[in-house]
């Protein structure tokens, strides 16, 4: 017998003799393949979601930001299942949810928070602590104003709701697109919609560059890329007006509700700027405030670090 010959054989006889464990046995012993993968349909609007977790322990509400999905979340997923019940959609237009024509789905972020609100109640979440990010911030607000008594904290990252927290610059770009709407003011948002933006947007002002996979762009850019999607998307963004306009209102809702909140913020941020973060310490000002050195996207390279945050706050 060879050598090769006798290392197969050991090893052989090793598997044989020890106890077998199944893929699934394996899966429930490790905290990375513990997500699951799920859609249910919301007034005719199929919502596709992540889920990880226990199911009795206390949940986070993960809302994504523009151009991502619940894929933004796929590295902080499951650091944070090990000990919560963890919830990431996708919204309509985004992700692995169905893309109504814009003529059968009204993309406002009043229609898009009550089809979260109805995404909420059909799986059965009661209470939930809010992570909010980019589009996240206007539709976490309007689902904790419209329903206080669900929400067990707030967690913001990169999502503002002061005007002083947009960079003027990008601001410049909407600004006569709300004004007045038209194929020419329409022309610079359309630029969001080009792969160069999109990455872009993960790449200005972060730091470990070596950390940020192209998966998270490319998989943004497909769905930017199906047919019809630019139009949904300028829907989204046109209405995003509404946001700003209602700003006040979450603020003195903030202000009177206080609730316990953790901001995680990449610093080097070229859409929202720190005075979004000092705005908030200003009607916030128990909230517990972590800065990186990261952009728009800080969870493709501090993930860990901000699940330990998170994972700080929620004991705490």
């Amino acid at each position: 017998m060879t050598y090769s010959t006798r290392l197969y054989a050991i090893a052989g006889a090793l598997l044989l003799s020890a106890p077998f464990q199944s893929s699934s046995a394996w899966a429930d012993t490790n905290p990375l393949n513990n997500t699951t993968y799920h859609a249910v349909e919301i007034d005719d609007v199929s919502i596709f979601y992540r889920e990880a977790g226990p199911k009795d322990a206390p949940t986070l509400l993960l809302l994504h930001g523009f151009p991502s999905s619940s894929h933004m979340f796929r590295d902080l997923i499951p650091a944070l299942a090990q000990s919560y019940h963890v919830i990431a959609p996708d919204y309509p237009g985004f992700g692995q949810s169905s893309a109504p024509d814009a003529a059968d789905y009204n993309y406002d972020f009043t229609t898009l928070a009550q089809t979260m609100d109805a995404f909420t109640q059909n799986i059965g979440l009661t209470n939930y602590t809010l992570y909010m990010q980019d589009f996240g911030g206007p539709v976490g607000l309007r689902l904790a104003v419209e329903h206080p008594e669900r929400v067990e904290g707030m967690i913001f990252q990169n999502a503002t709701i002061h005007a002083e927290g947009w960079n003027p610059d990008i601001v410049g770009q909407f600004a006569p697109f709300w004004a007045e709407r038209s194929a020419e003011t329409e022309q610079p948002l359309r630029g969001f919609f080009k792969a160069e933006t999109t990455q872009w947007q993960y790449v200005e002002g972060s730091s470990r560059r070596e950390r940020l996979s192209p998966d998270a762009w490319i998989h943004d850019q497909a769905g930017l890329d199906r047919p019809g999607n630019a139009e949904v998307q300028l829907e989204y963004l046109w209405n995003y007006q509404d946001n700003v306009a209602r700003y006040p209102a979450w603020q003195e809702y903030l202000e009177q509700a206080q609730p316990d909140t953790l901001v995680v913020w990449g610093e080097n941020d070229p859409f929202f700027t720190l005075a979004g973060v000092s705005a908030l310490q200003a009607v916030l000002p128990d909230a517990d405030v972590n800065l990186f050195d990261a952009g728009h996207f800080a969870l493709e390279t501090h993930a860990a670090e901000i699940g330990d945050e998170i994972l700080k706050f929620m004991a705490r």
